[in-house]
């Protein structure tokens, strides 16, 4: 069976910043388990191969059985189940929030994190498989229980029309279906293994769209270190690029730090030209995956073709033209002497950047689909190096075991959904019956604050600062994060004003200043708040984007749910340190405040990148608003997203919003219109804060009935469609936000059901 660790790190090529504080990853042990938990796991992971047409995200049950067998149960009330138009007592809600707070609080690990989920897209477990078949360290690395956990995953997500998506709720794709493809068959499935043939209908699905020559870039380079693809069917990605004068606004050093991340290594693997060991299995993939024979294929033709269901961001005429220049003329001559010197610098250059990454990620990498292409590179580099090795020991930190198989974590979301937690919990105001939950969360916020700066002159290596920050995962991850930094030091402010006595030490306040110092650099010229790193360079670059999936990847930009975490914690601490960079911070908060009413869309929402997507905006900026300015009840703004939310409440009383929201960006609707969970808190978090309650609360009524009638018998909230999502195209699985987000609504409207109360 298979058992959760928590903040270890035996293995001796793992290093650590804080003691392995917030890892997590899963071991087998066969003796593990009774006769009974087994047979529940069993029935869980039948459960959602039944259901799984209708829900595609994963319960995390098997993470819920450990976690409660090691946390001390807590008094679980009976459940409350309200009529439609029953008043919606201080009992009803009290009694299902400290349910809600209960199953939380049943699940948090020892080290004062929730584990959970952070899976979801498609296209991020095969390429580990695919670098763990060239390196040979397949069956080292992933024992016979994953490969069967891994398999489990890819199958119980392949549509019905025999393909797989970009991601778990998307249509079928051409990179979805070749790679997931492609990773059954190195994991030892024939041709036409697979329930109801099911390896048969992948390939058949990718045979009836064109074959593989369709799949977008990304794809092509990883078929292309396998094998089964040529270098010269990929456009160039030379690692001379990093060669050029940094003063030019294309310089890759300036893009933004997931892709130039992503294309670091990708340039060293390009410029090798390197190509893996030509297996009969790799011979047999280039028979099963094109429409013509492997020899006949215009490689050339074959660089700009891409799948009309993967095609989300065509590419620029320029583009092509640079590419086409790159292709048939910069490139021979590069690989030419005397030039051919100059590539062994580049190439000598790119991987000294890499190395710098990945030390001072601890080998993280700022996200997995970099983790494994510098993993790729470094093997590449020397097959018995250190590097190697120390990338093999992260591997368990991005294998994440659910219901429906083994999954590869995007990295991990263990403060983001902490720093969210604990506020959720202390806006219920029961601190003191959840004073263990929150002194072992504030512990663990306090451990995962980055303490230092990236080593050596970082600015070189085009990082930036970080002290003072807080990741999107660990410290050991190290990348730096505006909206994760803002709302851990909301919280940690928050803890300031509880008796230590309940919830530890308050934090020093140097350390305070550090994050704020921090939180002030990421500040632009518009007012808004990017995510890693200040813009660097021009908005036209973007016109060179060449994932073909995705937008917004090659610009760091502002988003609305970055500047209202920043602007709502900066005026937090002021409260609490008014002192400290006084002028700065509050000429920083104005900027901020103004950037968020001029992106106000003319409907009354706002646009957000990083969740499901008009809710998320508009709840982000109400928060901010509201916590700013003193007539925000009278403010324009502020009035439009109320009329908004209210306009796109449901029948039953909550609001639920596509995926297909963010990539068309137009409002659209749940199949089916039905209520998301989360979504609905959003919705209500915002009415709340925006005053709706004392101009209607029947709306605010009509949602919160929603969630505690939705409340199932453990305290737990039902998994609902995914509400994560990046670059516009993708979502991602954030399993704690249906525990957090109903919380925090509760919690809230419990104080405006008192505030009320004492003004009648």
């Amino acid at each position: 069976m298979w058992k959760l660790k928590i903040a270890e790190g035996k293995d001796p090529w793992l290093e650590s910043v804080n003691h392995f504080i917030g890892r997590q990853h899963w071991e087998f042990d066969p003796e593990a388990g009774t006769p009974e938990e087994r047979a529940e796991v069993e029935r869980a992971r039948e459960e959602f191969k039944r259901n799984r047409s209708k829900t595609r995200q994963s319960a995390d049950l098997l993470v819920k059985m450990q976690m409660r067998k090691e946390n001390p149960s807590l008094r679980m009330p009976q459940g409350i189940r309200l009529k439609e138009e029953e008043e919606i007592t201080e009992e009803a809600v009290s009694t299902t929030l400290k349910r809600a707070i209960n199953c939380f609080s049943s699940i948090q690990a020892h080290d004062g994190h929730w584990p959970s989920d952070n899976a979801g897209a498609l296209f991020l477990l095969p390429p580990l498989v695919i670098a763990l078949y060239i390196s040979g360290d397949i069956d080292r690395i992933l024992s016979p229980e994953h490969q069967t956990e891994i398999k489990r995953y890819i199958y119980n997500h392949q549509n019905e029309d025999g393909g797989w998506g970009l991601h778990i709720e998307g249509h079928s794709t051409m990179v979805g279906s070749a790679i997931n493809y492609i990773a059954l068959r190195l994991l030892g499935e024939g041709p036409d293994d697979g329930k109801d043939n099911a390896v048969a209908k992948g390939r058949e699905w990718i045979l009836d769209h064109g074959g593989v020559t369709g799949i977008p870039s990304w794809g092509k380079y990883w078929l292309a270190v396998l094998g089964v693809y040529e270098w010269d069917g990929c456009n160039p990605t030379p690692p001379e690029l990093w060669l050029l004068p940094k003063f030019l606004p294309m310089h890759p050093g300036k893009t933004l730090s997931y892709s130039r991340l992503v294309y670091m290594p990708v340039s060293y693997l390009y410029g090798k030209r390197f190509v893996g060991r030509i297996t009969q299995l790799i011979l047999s993939l280039r028979n099963e995956l094109y429409t013509q024979p492997y020899c006949q294929i215009n490689w050339n033709r074959a660089r700009n073709t891409c799948a009309k269901e993967d095609l989300f961001y065509p590419h620029f005429v320029m583009q092509d033209i640079l590419w086409g220049f790159l292709h048939h003329i910069a490139e021979p001559i590069l690989n030419c002497w005397p030039f051919s010197k100059l590539r062994q610098k580049a190439l000598k250059t790119a991987m000294k950047n890499i190395h710098y990454e990945d030390i001072n990620s601890r080998y993280c990498c700022i996200g997995c689909v970099e983790k494994i292409l510098s993993m790729m590179a470094c093997w590449v580099e020397d097959p018995n190096s250190a590097a190697y090795k120390k990338h093999l020991a992260r591997i368990p930190d991005f294998l994440w075991l659910g219901d429906d198989g083994m999954k590869f974590k995007v990295i991990g979301c263990q403060t983001w959904e902490a720093a969210l937690g604990m506020q959720a919990i202390i806006a219920s105001d029961l601190t003191q019956e959840y004073a263990s939950t929150l002194q072992k969360a504030h512990h663990f916020l306090k451990a995962s604050q980055i303490r230092e700066n990236p080593t050596g002159n970082f600015e070189e290596m085009y990082r930036h600062i970080c002290k003072g920050a807080w990741t999107f995962s660990t410290a050991d991850h190290g990348w730096q994060v505006s909206d994760c930094t803002a709302e851990s030091l909301k919280a940690v402010l928050l803890f300031s004003q509880i008796s230590p006595n309940l919830v530890g030490e308050k934090i020093e306040a140097e350390r305070l200043y550090d994050a704020v110092n921090f939180i002030l650099s990421l500040q632009n010229e518009t007012g808004g708040f990017t995510v890693w790193e200040p813009r660097r360079t021009f908005r036209w670059i973007e016109k060179f984007n060449p994932t073909e999936l995705f937008e917004d990847v090659l610009l760091e930009r502002e988003f609305v749910e970055c500047t209202s975490s920043v602007v709502q914690a900066l005026t937090l601490f002021k409260e609490h340190y008014p002192t400290h960079r006084r002028k700065e911070i509050e000429y920083c908060i104005s900027k901020g405040l103004r950037y968020i009413e001029e992106t106000q869309n003319p409907d009354g929402s706002w646009y957000g990148y990083w969740g499901i997507c008009y809710t998320y905006g508009t709840w982000f900026a109400v928060e901010a608003l509201a916590s700013c300015k003193k007539d925000y009840h009278n403010s324009m703004a502020v009035h439009k997203a109320c009329e908004f939310l209210l306009s796109k409440q449901l029948p039953d009383g909550g609001w639920g919003e596509s995926f297909l929201s963010c990539s068309n960006e137009v409002y659209t609707n749940l199949e089916g219109n039905k209520s998301n969970l989360v979504q609905t808190s959003w919705a209500l978090l915002a009415l709340i804060r925006a005053g709706q309650g004392d101009v209607d609360p029947t709306p605010i009524e009509r949602g919160v009935r929603l969630l505690i009638n939705s409340q199932m018998e453990d305290g737990d909230f039902p998994v609902q469609e995914i509400t994560g999502v990046f670059w516009k195209n993708c979502t991602i699985e954030f399993s704690a936000c249906r525990r957090i987000f109903p919380i925090w609504v509760l919690g809230e409207y419990r104080r405006f059901q008192a505030r009320r109360s004492a003004t009648l």
